[in-house]
């Protein structure tokens, strides 16, 4: 039976996981945000995120997602159907495993869905070398955890207002754009003086500069009005 000090330590390290993701900014942030809590948590020589629109086509083009993820391959066509989580144990024997995947670095395998929208637009995929463990529920559901917070973080990149889109049709200098950008993100005077490397102060007088140039009052008349701008 494991002892409550390594679950504790188990929770401890998906919590990092967790937190990773909520602090990226962008879906280019996402592996480099990831990089070696994966690995740690899941004790897995190889792993990646793979965005399916990132190929040339939005569809899902099978010649083009990793073996592990083949819509031909059982794992793969589980996570593709299901939108749930899979390991090749799951699924087949370790011998029918091998006769999807040769290769000794994919002896075990689990793949988990990212989905936005109620469509799949990227896979997590994991595996571990020869001579290592089978992954097993346990993993499974670190992995379904995982995949929710994934999930919700695409979800949010995907919706979030790109007020600096509207450079070239607003009012506003480069800074007070980004200024703007950080605004649309909920953030207070106090962050936005921190990510920007500014005193709050500064902030506060940008604002005001900022709600005179497009004639405002409130921070999301603010937003409302520069999204106005950029759609039209």
């Amino acid at each position: 039976m494991d002892s409550p000090q390594l679950g504790t330590l188990m929770t401890n390290s998906l919590h990092a996981v967790f937190h990773a993701i909520a602090n990226v900014q962008n879906e280019q942030e996402l592996r480099l945000a990831l990089t070696d809590k994966i690995g740690e948590h899941f004790s897995v020589q190889n792993w990646g995120i793979y965005l399916l629109d990132e190929q040339p086509s939005t569809e899902i083009n099978v010649s083009g997602i990793p073996a592990v993820c083949l819509e031909s391959n059982p794992v793969g066509r589980y996570v593709v159907e299901r939108h749930a989580p899979a390991h090749e144990q799951l699924l087949l024997s370790p011998a029918a495993w091998k006769h999807f995947c040769s290769r000794s670095d994919h002896e075990h395998v689990m793949t988990g869905p990212i989905v936005y929208d109620g469509r799949l637009v990227g896979t997590l995929n994991l595996a571990r070398d020869k001579g290592n463990p089978a992954f097993n529920g346990n993993d499974l559901a670190d992995l379904s955890a995982l995949c929710i917070h994934l999930s919700a973080k695409m979800a949010t990149l995907r919706t979030k207002p790109k007020i600096s889109n509207s450079l070239l049709t607003s009012p506003l200098t480069a800074r007070e754009l980004e200024i703007a950008e950080l605004v649309a993100q909920g953030l207070t005077n106090a962050e936005i003086g921190e990510k920007l490397w500014i005193t709050q102060n500064s902030v506060k007088q940008a604002l005001k500069r900022m709600f005179r140039k497009l004639k405002v009052s409130a921070r999301a008349e603010m937003v409302a009005k520069l999204q106005d701008i950029q759609v039209s």
